[in-house]
C-alpha cells in the first residue's frame, strides 16, 4: 500500500502517513526502523505494509516508494 508521510520525528522516529483517502495513521519506532530508513520529509511518497484494518490499522513496515 503506498501513503504520503505527514510527520516525523528524527528523536523518536515515529510520526504519521496520510492514506490516498486523507486518512491519517500513525507509525511506531519498530515500523520505521524495519525499513531501514534514517529520515523521512513529509510530502514523501512512502510504501507500508499494514495489518488489522479500521480503527485498529497499524503500520509494522515503512519504506520509501521508488518507481
Amino acid at each position: 500500500m503506498q501513503a504520503t508521510a505527514y510527520t516525523f520525528d528524527p528523536d523518536t522516529h515515529s510520526g504519521q502517513v496520510l492514506l490516498d483517502d486523507g486518512t491519517p495513521v500513525p507509525f511506531g519506532t519498530a515500523a520505521f526502523d524495519k525499513g531501514g530508513l534514517r529520515l523521512l520529509r513529509p510530502g514523501q511518497r512512502v510504501r507500508i505494509e499494514t495489518e488489522g484494518a479500521g480503527d485498529g490499522l497499524r503500520i509494522t513496515l515503512i519504506t520509501l516508494h521508488t518507481l
